[in-house]
């Protein structure tokens, strides 16, 4: 019995072989994925019992519980979920384009680059112009730090190991920039910049949140997963994809766009929340191996329970203060990363 599966669209113009153990696994995750949106949402300083979540979620709860949940839990819950499928992708992406383990939203800088540009669009426009459009501006931010990546590190062509090391300056450099822009501004504004900057998902909501994330993650990963077999043949190397016959720089910059935009989207709304672009991916291949068809929607699940579990610990273990969920992260992406630089200590 073949362990693929062939999905293509009428007049073969759309292909792709999907394997079996891809969808269990996958499966699996979602479910895992759900259980744990269930169980965070009943966490917090006032626990409610898994039951009395899925009463509420399919409209027979109690209406005190409603409240809670429904306003105040699940638009967080449901953040974390797309912040986190969004960064992993854009790090799959990344990480195969560039055909560097080490590469990452957050290593080569374009967190930093969104960043910069969300605080910029806070002490410019906050409070006059709808939040609506701060993730335009963040994913302004991304692909202009990206373009200074690519300029940087470009001698004739762009060696992987150049680009990362560059990328963890040229990083630095921006969220130097970002925090001499917090000191010098108001002290409202620079609180809310600072927790920007720390990553975290609090006093999150349906209207200014959920629906301005949506429409981009809903849009850009579906793209993204199109593209699977173009990014298949950008991890073989340039001249074995021009060989294929692969338009390999047009694909390239489409790719990065797409992997700019999804991370520049998220961290606009969630903050600098570092290293799931780079966890998610090797977790990822780990479980299913490099085709990306199969990497993006295991990277998706797994990035989204890596932030609802950081997010869960973080309002949870030290109540009543509430941690941002990026401080977790950071204390589990940073060993994560060092590893990685000692695995592939002989690499270069």
């Amino acid at each position: 019995m073949s362990k693929y599966k062939p999905l293509r669209s009428e007049g073969a113009k759309f292909s792709v072989l999907i394997e079996k153990k891809a969808v269990w696994i996958s499966f699996i995750l979602f479910i895992i994925c759900l259980a744990v949106m269930i169980v965070s949402t009943g966490s917090g300083s006032q626990f409610i019992s898994p039951i009395d979540v899925i009463k509420v979620l399919v409209g027979k709860g109690e209406p005190t519980y409603e409240i809670i949940i429904m306003k105040l839990r699940l638009p967080r819950i449901v953040i974390a979920v797309l912040v986190g499928a969004s960064l992993a992708v854009a790090g799959a992406v990344l990480q195969s384009i560039i055909r560097n383990p080490l590469a990452s939203p957050d290593v080569v800088g374009i967190t930093e680059g969104a960043s910069l540009g969300a605080v910029l669009f806070i002490f410019m426009f906050g409070g006059t112009v709808s939040i609506h459009w701060m993730p335009l501006t963040s994913i302004a931010g991304a692909f202009l730090v990206t373009g200074l990546l690519y300029v940087l590190s470009w001698k004739k062509g762009v060696d992987p190991l150049r680009l990362v090391l560059i990328g963890i300056g040229l990083s630095a450099a921006i969220k130097s920039i970002s925090y001499m822009l917090i000191i010098s501004g108001p002290l409202q504004l620079a609180q809310r910049s600072l927790t920007f900057m720390t990553g975290s998902i609090y006093g999150t909501s349906w209207d200014k949140d959920v629906l301005t994330l949506l429409p981009w993650v809903a849009i850009l990963l579906p793209l993204t997963w199109l593209q699977s077999r173009n990014v298949n043949i950008q991890a073989l190397g340039d001249e074995v994809a021009s060989s294929a016959g692969a338009h390999v720089q047009r694909h390239r910059i489409g790719l990065l766009a797409l992997s700019v935009a999804l991370a520049g989207a998220a961290i606009a709304i969630a903050g600098a929340i570092g290293f799931i672009g780079l966890m998610a991916p090797h977790m990822a291949r780990k479980l299913v191996g490099s085709s990306f068809g199969n990497v993006l929607p295991v990277s998706a699940l797994l990035g989204a329970i890596i932030l609802l579990l950081a997010d869960l610990a973080a309002r949870t273990a030290f109540l009543p203060n509430d941690i941002p969920a990026g401080v977790l992260t950071a204390a589990i992406g940073a060993p994560f990363f060092m590893y990685l630089l000692y695995r592939n200590r002989n690499r270069y």
